[in-house]
């Protein structure tokens, strides 16, 4: 509001608030650390969980960085800002949400002494986006070669994804199932392997345990087969995929039958049943034994494709329709017409399958499948999500290494290496930007104090040790967080790709840097829905 003549003038509507400066400055730091700290005692192998309940009342227990943080309601501007990190990082790398954001929290904390310092915001900046840049540098000297395929490399990088989460207990065997799914749908182009992630299903059944979740060299569709006079199983399966209702069609236009005799009515009906005939025929003389219809199947096809002795699945999700072809090497055809012995896929063995009361039709065996299916077992919804999130951590973080072939050692020898590295350049660039340099690598320190911190350690007391080992043993020492000592990880076989520690290094400078330039928040009032209480009964706000 401004005085002009005695007359107020109103710049910005009633009820809108702003911070300007140090206030917006501070507060923003604020909120984006909380979020930090929130998600801080998952990191690591001895990480917690967090029971997350939303208005509903449904239970999301997990130790996920990215899921904790999609769960939660956030209002905070810049607190948002850390989810996009985490989401970020999940969708590029597909593990190292809890660290990026961590890095991130702490890297602002930093920033905030240096500000209480009088130190301005540019030169921190400055600072921040010569140290990141420097650090990708840095990663990219310490990261070794890995043999794309190599069973080994791939299974200690997934089972170091899958360490302080719900399915630690048999995280071998997933691990195992992981890399197999991996090796299975990669494919080479050139020189260079490419893995479509997509192509690996995961689908989730509740009963059993962690043990019983299996991969198959196929696809399973959790639909049955429409008829129960149709075979069960079937081997030496030929499969067609049609994109096309097996029933009589109806006409594009508006079109009206006149019918005056009941022969006339006895001849229209007996052309439709020739029409469903025909189109039952025609699969028959192909040589197809099963049949998955995106759409739907008329009870009179039902009854003689049963007759014909093939099984057949309706309504199959376009998705599925999409990996029943890579899988089985079948053509999708989107008139029966045209079907030919050509467009048929095969599998050993198609079968349906009672799993948790329900039936499921699995589709296994497949010659060189280019996508399956991981069924995920265990013995509660919440145990069955988690192995679930575990799973996709791992397969990942496999996918990247069989992409880009480069590994770098984990259990905070990473970020240890990088910190005693940027110390060295940032006594070279001198300045201020100096002290900006320092304060980001002393912020990289946080990931190996933090997992000794969950681990029920003295920080402190890791943190020296560990880097004192580092500087006289080299880059691949850092925290053992089980027997509480300085160890070689490449030896202890805790191993992560380096897309995974550059991307979250890249997301959380960004994030800070981003955070940082903010010196003015200007927030407009509530609609006035929300202020006479617009939000539904029973749900609550979580304000950071």
């Amino acid at each position: 509001m401004a005085q002009l003549t005695g007359q107020p003038i109103l710049i910005l509507p009633e009820g809108t608030q702003r911070y300007v400066g140090k206030d917006a400055q501070r507060l923003n730091i604020l909120a984006a650390r909380v979020i930090a700290e929130t998600v801080r005692t998952t990191l690591g192998p001895k990480g917690m969980d967090k029971m997350l309940v939303d208005s509903l009342g449904d239970i999301v227990i997990t130790n996920d960085g990215a899921a904790i943080l999609d769960e939660m309601d956030i209002q905070h501007p810049a607190a948002k800002m850390m989810v996009e990190i985490a989401k970020t990082q999940d969708k590029e790398a597909g593990d190292g949400t809890t660290t990026a954001v961590v890095i991130a929290g702490e890297l602002l904390r930093r920033a905030e002494e240096l500000l209480n310092q009088n130190v301005h915001p540019s030169i921190i900046v400055k600072g921040y986006n010569l140290a990141a840049e420097k650090a990708q540098e840095i990663l990219e000297n310490i990261a070794k070669d890995a043999s794309q395929m190599d069973e080994e490399v791939l299974m200690k990088a997934a089972t170091t994804a899958m360490t302080g989460k719900a399915a630690e207990e048999e995280r071998e065997y997933l691990a195992k199932l992981a890399v197999e799914a991996v090796k299975l749908v990669g494919e080479k182009v050139g020189d260079e392997y490419q893995v479509d992630i997509d192509n690996i299903k995961l689908e989730k059944k509740e009963g059993g345990s962690a043990r019983d979740t299996q991969l198959i060299r196929g696809v399973v569709i959790d639909k049955e087969r429409v008829h129960p006079a149709m075979p069960r199983k079937i081997e030496d399966a030929k499969i067609a995929l049609i994109n096309e209702a097996l029933e009589v069609k109806e006409t594009e236009t508006d079109a009206e039958i006149r019918i005056t005799s009941p022969d006339q009515l006895q001849a229209f009906l007996e052309q439709e049943e020739r029409m469903i005939r025909e189109m039952v025929d025609k699969i028959v003389a192909t040589g197809a034994n099963v049949v998955f219809c995106q759409k739907g199947i008329d009870d009179l096809a039902q009854h003689y494709l049963a007759k014909a002795g093939i099984l057949a699945v309706r309504r199959v999700k376009k998705s599925d329709m999409e990996k029943l072809a890579k899988a089985t090497g079948a053509k999708i055809v989107t008139n029966v017409r045209d079907l030919t012995s050509e467009d048929l896929g095969y599998a050993e063995l198609v079968e349906e399958r009672k799993v948790a009361g329900e039936n499921m039709v699995f589709v296994e065996e497949c010659k060189n499948p280019k996508a399956v299916t991981i069924l995920i077992r265990g013995g509660t919804e919440h145990v069955v999500d988690e192995i679930e999130r575990a799973l996709e951590d791992a397969i990942k973080v496999a996918k990247d290494i069989v992409e880009d072939g480069k590994i770098v050692a984990g259990g905070g020898a990473s970020e240890i290496e990088l910190a005693i590295k940027l110390e060295e350049y940032a006594k070279k660039v001198g300045g201020k930007e100096q002290l900006a340099i320092e304060s980001f690598a002393d912020a990289l320190k946080v990931i190996p104090k933090t997992l000794a911190e969950n681990a029920g350690l003295d920080p402190v007391d890791v943190l020296v040790r560990v880097t004192a080992a580092h500087k006289e043993k080299g880059p691949t020492v850092g925290v053992d967080v089980f027997a509480g000592e300085p160890a070689d990880m490449m030896e202890r076989g805790v191993i992560e790709p380096l897309r995974v520690k550059k991307q979250a290094i890249k997301s959380a400078s960004e994030a800070a840097v981003m955070i940082l330039r903010i010196d003015d928040v200007i927030a407009a009032s509530k609609l006035e829905k929300e202020k006479e209480g617009g939000k539904g009964m029973g749900e609550e706000e979580t304000e950071f």
